[in-house]
């Protein structure tokens, strides 16, 4: 059974990855391209030729307009994928037409449908507004991912890990020792997880961008939609500074973590990620700074988690590993996503085993938030 959900939106590249020249990307184990139109309008079709399934995001296949021109025996396709000319005939064959996708450009991400076209409108593409609004400044960036997606969704839904993993960047003790709260959202599709540390270290990936000395109040509020979206709102503080009874929030530093991850292959993901802050906003110093280190702990993680699909990809059949209280958020989200992938191809999806519920954590099957 594919692990790869379809019928879904996926980010495909930032807006600013797409121009004029004529871009690739593998999503879902389709090669497709996109290029924008003279008038800004993002285009999503396959990166084949239908003559002799030459790439044409290879040189030198190249734009003219509106169309592109396959640099191998110069069939030319439009902007909706129809080939509009060949060599050698007036006559296009009826049949000369690339496979199209619906795109969508929101929150500075390229969108992009995977799966039954017809489907696409009534799919909802998560939000991370943060990334393209006014009061916020973003920093981003991409990672490949040599394994896949569903370990990256284990390691960002257990931020225990930082503490082993990301010491010295943004782990500290507190992390892997304060409890989690855990709850689902089944009719949204949307998993929480949350850790709120009321006395911790500042690690230096915050000391040094908001200039808060001594210890914090941390809040680590996790927001997934699986497949695809991710979203950590991070809250820092001093100790004991709280939101206002009205729900504003004036004294903390405010951090938005997003990462979209996108299938490559069943083995390879596209690992986006981002960090939107409300502080420091045209401080280039401090844009530099969170864009190095949280791409040095993103590298981190690439490093883990390839050496984890090798051993997977070469352990026998059968083992059986083991899950504690940290796991409940990332278990919920294995559930959600098995759900969807089997309604993607209209199989059943495989039942869970029996597990038992944690002390102090709500049931994923029943929570809601």
């Amino acid at each position: 059974m594919t692990s790869i959900v379809r019928n879904q939106w996926y980010v495909a590249a930032y807006g600013r990855e797409v121009g004029r020249e004529l871009f690739s990307r593998t999503i879902c184990g389709e090669s497709i391209l996109f290029w924008r139109t003279e008038a800004g309008e993002v285009t999503a079709m396959s990166d084949r030729c239908v003559h002799r399934r030459f790439p044409l995001s290879q040189a030198p296949s190249h734009l003219v307009g509106d169309t592109v021109v396959c640099g191998y025996h110069g069939f030319t396709y439009g902007a909706d994928g129809g080939c509009v000319a060949v060599p050698g005939q007036t006559r296009v064959p009826r049949t000369a037409r690339l496979k199209t996708y619906p795109v969508f450009e929101q929150d500075s991400f390229v969108w992009v449908f995977i799966g039954d076209a017809e489907k696409a409108e009534a799919t909802a593409i998560p939000r991370a507004p943060w990334l393209a609004q006014d009061g916020w400044t973003t920093v981003s960036g991409m990672e490949p991912l040599a394994a896949r997606a569903s370990l990256l969704v284990d390691n960002l839904m257990d931020l225990s890990h930082e503490t082993y993993l990301h010491g010295g960047y943004i782990g500290t003790p507190e992390v892997a020792n304060t409890p989690i709260t855990t709850e689902v959202d089944d009719a949204a599709g949307v998993v929480y997880v949350s850790r709120h540390m009321a006395d911790a270290e500042c690690p230096p990936f915050y000391a040094k961008s908001t200039g808060i000395t001594g210890r914090i109040t941390r809040w680590q509020d996790i927001e997934f939609t699986p497949p695809c979206l991710y979203k950590l709102h991070s809250r820092i503080a001093p100790v004991g500074v709280l939101p206002d009874d009205d729900g504003t929030d004036p004294d903390a530093f405010h951090v938005e973590v997003v990462y979209a991850i996108t299938p490559e292959t069943e083995s390879t993901t596209h690992d986006f990620w981002a960090v939107a802050r409300d502080f420091a906003l045209d401080d280039e110093g401090v844009s530099d700074f969170l864009r190095e280190s949280n791409r040095t702990v993103v590298l981190q993680d690439v490093v883990a988690l390839d050496v984890l699909e090798k051993v997977l990809t070469g352990e026998p059949d059968g083992y059986q590993e083991l899950s504690i209280n940290i796991d409940t958020g990332g278990l919920a989200a294995r559930r959600i996503i098995a759900r969807l992938a089997a309604e993607g191809t209209g199989e059943a999806a495989p039942a869970a085993p029996p597990a038992r519920t944690p002390a102090g954590v709500r049931s994923p099957a029943a929570a809601t938030r």
